[in-house]
């Protein structure tokens, strides 16, 4: 049985190092600036970082992809554009785009440059995925998370486009590419400037025997006494309506898919994909070592095996997402 493609973050070249040495099939990072959408202090790759990245993988039969998937600002081509030549010079093995107008200088001046489409573009439907083929010559495309199963398998029987699914790590419960949420909070857009309820923007303080985090100065969190405090992602926030608190958008949940290695593979998905560029270097060896030993045991033809992740999820809790459920 030919084995799914496992690809890994690396948001450090220190991360990069250990999702390669962990068993990683491809690595995907980002410059250093806003053409992606982890643009986070500490993070991220200067341009002699990619080199040396690049060199680090290829001798080691592991490839790496750049993610340059926030979109242009208006008036403003020059870093998106320059990011995208500085990958192809950089003999990285694809670029991952969202927008269409950087899609078409890819394809126009790179043409040999092997172009994937971010979960950013949020293409979800038979006709998205091919007007990106027959366009721009997208030959992978990222699927949003909120498509079930029974929907992706349908897509694969009807586009001949590799499709790669996210199955660790953060949950975004919006159609990637649609959301402004953080945007409205904070003045900072995830998809413009690569950043989602950045850490500029986020306070605790103390309310009576509470801790309440903000975001922006909006209240994103109340935790009691002994309660664990979370990070004010703004989705992820708890709310008041009809007068009781409660997650309104999603529950602070991480996605492990694990057990699904095997639906997954009927459905023609070609690579499973690790969330978080933004996690340190043993939170992505631990995920990336065991994702590389089920992945081994499945291709191999034993059952895939379960391995405690417990430790390295988002509030505790694990959640197939919308694979497995409507999504709400």
């Amino acid at each position: 049985m030919d084995n799914f493609e496992l690809i890994c973050p690396a948001g450090t070249p220190a991360a990069l190092r250990a999702a390669v040495d962990a068993g990683a099939d491809a690595v995907y990072l980002g410059f250093r600036d806003e053409t992606n959408a982890r643009n986070f202090p500490g993070l991220n790759f200067t341009r002699q970082d990619v080199a040396d990245a690049v060199d680090y993988a290829h001798a080691r039969k592991v490839e790496v992809y750049v993610a340059i998937n926030t979109y242009p600002q208006a008036g403003n081509l020059g870093p998106w554009q320059k990011a995208v030549d500085d990958a192809a010079r950089l003999k990285v093995d694809a670029v991952i785009l969202a927008d269409p107008g950087l899609l078409a200088y890819a394809a126009k001046r790179h043409p040999d440059l092997r172009l994937h489409l971010s979960v950013q573009a949020s293409a979800a439907n038979v006709e998205a995925i091919r007007l990106y083929r027959d366009a721009f010559g997208v030959r992978r495309v990222v699927l949003p998370r909120v498509l079930t199963v029974p929907e992706i398998a349908k897509l694969n029987a009807e586009i001949d486009v590799e499709t790669e699914v996210f199955v660790f790590g953060g949950l975004c419960p919006m159609a990637e590419g649609r959301c402004s949420l953080s945007s409205y909070a904070t003045g900072l857009s995830p998809n413009k400037q690569g950043v989602c309820s950045p850490a500029s923007h986020v306070r605790y303080e103390q309310r009576g025997g509470a801790l309440a985090s903000t975001l922006g100065g909006f209240t994103i969190n109340v935790f009691g006494e002994g309660e664990q405090a979370g990070y004010p992602t703004l989705c992820k926030g708890r709310f008041v309506a009809g007068g009781a608190p409660a997650y309104l958008f999603e529950e602070p949940t991480s996605l492990n898919a694990m057990d699904l290695l095997p639906e997954l593979k009927a459905a023609g998905v070609h690579a499973l994909k690790i969330e978080g560029r933004q996690r340190g270097k043993a939170y992505i060896g631990a995920v990336v070592r065991a994702y590389r030993e089920a992945l081994d045991s499945f291709a191999a033809g034993r059952p895939v095996p379960h391995i405690d992740l417990q430790a390295m999820v988002e509030g505790g809790t694990q959640t197939t997402g919308a694979y497995t459920r409507a999504w709400r």
